[in-house]
């Protein structure tokens, strides 16, 4: 009796390793900020506002690549990302960017925050985005991301609130 190699049993079910596609994984953060929507919304609705709050940016530059609206993220200790802004609605308090470049353990990575009204004074905020882990493995890549999420929970409440 033969006995088939593993690639080979994988092979005759139609089933090669290398074909294997990476798996896309999805992160989602939220948290609740002690003021109102509008308030909340003049902080993140700006593309570039993000340089104002969250506490590993240090500044950011808007500029236009085309018909596309893009940000460059200079990070405190050095370094930059690149984003692109794919789509907004400021009067459903959401908008949707895309990585460009940078040292981020993540390609194809698209995120949308979402604003929603809790009460006249409570925001929920939920920041989510879908990727593939790069050269790094899907735990490492889901902790970075949910990270810079909860790290800008805790920057955007800050700026609002002073707590």
């Amino acid at each position: 009796m033969k006995t088939l190699s593993a690639t080979a049993v994988l092979t005759l079910a139609g089933l090669t390793l290398a074909a294997q596609p990476a798996l896309a994984l999805d992160v989602r953060e939220s948290a609740r900020i002690a003021a109102p929507i509008e308030r909340v919304w003049e902080q993140v609705g700006a593309f570039c506002a993000l340089g104002a709050w969250h506490p590993a940016v240090e500044g950011c530059t808007l500029r236009q690549n085309g018909k596309a609206t893009e940000r460059e993220l200079a990070l405190k200790g050095g370094g930059s990302i690149e984003e692109r802004l794919q789509a907004s609605s400021p009067a459903k308090h959401w908008l949707r960017y895309g990585l460009v470049a940078g040292p981020l353990p993540v390609k194809d990575y698209v995120s949308t925050i979402r604003l929603t009204a809790v009460d006249a004074n409570t925001t929920r905020i939920v920041w989510s985005s879908h990727f593939t882990a790069k050269g790094a493995s899907d735990a490492q890549a889901r902790k970075t991301i949910a990270g810079i999420y909860t790290s800008g929970f805790d920057g955007l409440r800050k700026s609002l609130t002073g707590q």
